[in-house]
C-alpha cells in the first residue's frame, strides 16, 4: 500500500508541476491551483497539494510534499505542519460522489474566469475540446472558495456526471479516470475559452462556432476510427502496434525530470 501511496505523490507532483507548465497556475496565480489523485486500491485515500510550505508554489512541490487525505478532507499523513490545500472539500466531495473518477483539477484559469463573469456560453471554436463545449458547461453561481461539505457537494453537483464545471468569477473544476483526462480535460476548456474570448473580439458577441454536427462527425469513433482501414491495418501489421503516448508522455517526461 505504501508504494501506492508514493506513486501517487509522484504523479499528482508532476501533475502540480504541468498546471505551471500550461499556464493555468503561473504568474499570480502560481499558489493557486491543485490537482488529485485518488491512491490506487485505496479509493477512500487520495493525495494533494497542501498548504503551510515555506515556498508555496507549484512548480516547488515534489512527491514528498503532497498530502495523503480521507474523503472527508482530514490529513491522514503528509509533511510535518502541512495541511490539506484551503479547498481539499472540491477534491473530497467529487470522489464521494463519483466513484468513477480518479482525478480532479481546480485552477482559476483566465479566460474562462472571464467569461463565466461575462456569462458567455463557450462555443466550439477548434478541434482541441470541441466535444467538452457542445453542451453548456454548468457553473457554480458563487465566487467564495469552498470550504465546506455543502459548498463542496454544491460543486460536485454541479459537474454532475460530466467531466467540467465552472466557479463563476474563480476557476474551474475538471475531473477523469485518469490525470491525463482531468488535466487536458482543463487544459482544452480553456484553449475554447481564449478562443471564444479572441472571437468576440474579431466578431462580435454573435461570432460563428463549428456547428454541432461537424464537431459530432470529428468525434465520432474517439479520433483513432481511422485506424480501422486497411492501409493502417496493413501498416501495423508490418511495422508492429504504435504505443500513442503523444504529447502527454513528452510533458510527463519533462514534469517528472524536474522532480529529479
Amino acid at each position: 500500500m505504501a508504494d501506492a501511496v508514493d506513486e501517487a505523490k509522484r504523479e499528482a507532483a508532476a501533475g502540480t508541476h504541468l498546471l505551471t507548465m500550461f499556464g493555468l497556475a503561473a504568474g499570480v496565480r502560481a499558489t493557486l491551483g491543485h490537482v488529485s489523485v485518488r491512491v490506487p486500491g485505496q479509493p477512500d485515500r487520495f493525495v494533494v497539494k497542501g498548504r503551510g510550505y515555506r515556498t508555496d508554489a507549484l512548480p516547488a512541490m515534489r512527491p514528498e510534499d503532497m498530502v495523503l487525505v480521507d474523503l472527508d478532507g482530514v490529513w491522514v499523513d503528509g509533511p510535518k505542519n502541512i495541511v490539506p490545500c484551503f479547498e481539499v472539500k472540491i477534491h473530497s466531495c467529487l470522489f464521494k460522489a463519483r466513484p468513477d473518477i480518479n482525478s480532479v483539477v481546480h485552477v482559476h484559469p483566465k479566460y474562462a474566469v472571464l467569461l463565466s463573469v461575462l456569462q458567455r456560453q463557450l462555443r466550439p471554436m477548434c478541434q482541441e475540446g470541441a466535444r467538452l463545449v457542445l453542451d453548456p458547461i454548468p457553473v457554480y453561481p458563487r465566487q467564495k472558495i469552498i470550504t465546506t461539505d455543502d459548498e463542496g457537494t454544491a460543486v460536485a453537483t454541479t459537474v454532475g456526471g460530466g467531466s467540467a464545471g465552472l466557479l463563476f468569477g474563480h476557476g474551474a473544476v475538471t475531473v477523469g479516470e485518469t490525470m491525463e483526462e482531468s488535466i487536458m480535460t482543463m487544459v482544452q476548456l480553456e484553449h475554447q475559452a481564449e478562443m471564444n474570448y479572441l472571437a468576440e473580439l474579431l466578431d462580435g458577441r454573435e461570432h460563428g462556432s463549428i456547428p454541432a454536427e461537424l464537431v459530432l462527425e470529428a468525434s465520432a469513433g474517439g479520433g483513432r476510427s481511422q485506424f480501422d482501414l486497411p492501409h493502417f491495418q496493413e501498416s501495423f501489421r508490418r511495422a508492429g502496434q504504435p504505443k500513442f503516448r503523444g504529447a502527454w508522455g513528452y510533458w510527463m517526461d519533462q514534469a517528472y525530470a524536474d522532480l529529479a
